[in-house]
Parts: structure tokens; sequence; C-alpha cells
């Protein structure tokens, strides 16, 4: 047998066995010759050990306050997220498997977070949205009432009970400050 190329026969009978015993797809049945025919390829040739990974520095001085560094090539900012998968074609997971970090690594420096945080809070994100007053009033300054300083209503985005709870607070307001005003003349026409 050539040791430069595996026996073509060998190949086809060791892929024959497997299909046998196992159900294949016809676009699955190259894949599954080339990688027989790769592994008869390296049948008694040396194992290359697998290359030992060294950071570029160590995994307790990659995270730092400020920025945090990556471990493949030393790259040094707030985030490694897109650097680790634009440069090293690598996943979040993958990054922290092939370096054996835990799962809460930090891939973004604590300060650039924080930041983030407070600037969201400030937004008010992430929180659920406030009942605004259906009703809101608006005093009139005395030179655009006449003399007079009064409330108004707006009637802007009211719903429909809204409204009607207003009109019916309008309706007992205004005979009330009828009765008052009457009750005032009635006390200074007496006293007169």
């Amino acid at each position: 047998m050539d040791i430069d190329q595996a026996n073509p026969i060998l190949t086809a009978k060791i892929v024959g066995s497997y299909v046998r015993q196992h159900k294949v797809s016809p676009e699955q049945l190259p894949q599954i010759i080339t990688s027989v025919n790769q592994a008869l390829n390296q049948l008694g040739q040396p194992v290359q050990p697998e290359e030992v990974l060294t950071p570029a520095v160590s995994v307790r001085r990659s995270v730092s306050q400020e920025y945090v560094i990556c471990l493949d090539c030393g790259y040094r900012g707030k985030t490694l997220r897109r650097h680790i998968t634009t440069r090293h074609g690598l996943s979040r997971d993958e990054y922290l498997n092939r370096w054996g970090l835990r799962s809460d690594h930090p891939l973004t420096a604590p300060a650039y977070s924080e930041r983030r945080s407070i600037l969201a809070k400030e937004l008010g994100l992430g929180q659920k949205a406030r009942a605004v007053p259906a009703v809101s009033p608006r005093t009139i300054p005395a030179s655009a009432a006449g003399g007079k300083s009064e409330t108004t209503t707006t009637r802007r985005r009211q719903s429909r009970s809204a409204s009607k709870l207003a009109d019916v607070a309008n309706e007992v307001a205004i005979p009330t400050l009828m009765k008052q005003r009457r009750s005032r003349s009635k006390r200074s026409s007496a006293g007169a």
C-alpha cells in the first residue's frame, strides 16, 4: 500500500460497510468518503501534538476597570465581543471555551458597563410607561383672562369617560359657585 495515498478499494469497502448499517442521505455520502480517505491517509504518520495556547496577558490582568484585553492578540478596548468575532472568527462561547474561562467572565470593561447602566436608568429604559393624567389644569394669566385668573382644563387626548367626568364636575361646580356668590351678595346687601 502506498503511504502517500490510501487504497480506493479499501475506502470503498469501509464506506460500504458503514452505509449498510446506517441510514445516510445521498448528500452526506461524499463527506463520508472524504473523511474516511483522510483518516486512512493519516495512518502510520506521527501524531502532531495539539498547539498549546499561551495568552497575550494573564487572565487576571485581562480585565481592568477601564478596559479589557483580548487573550489571543493583546487588543485593548472597552468591549471584546465585536473584536473576537471579526478578528478571530469566534463567538463569545467559543472564546471562553478556548481559554478555559468561566461563563461569567466579562468581555466588557466594568466602568463602561456602569456608565451605560446609569445612562439607561436616566433615560428610563427598562421601566414600564407611567400613566399620564387625562386632564391637565393650566392657569391663564390675569392679563389674558380679562383681569381675572381662571383655571381651565385642556381636553386634548381625553378619553370619553374622562371627558364625561369633567363635564359632571363642571355641572356640580357651577351651581355651587353661584350659590356662594348669592350668599355673599345677600350678606353685603344685608350689612348695608
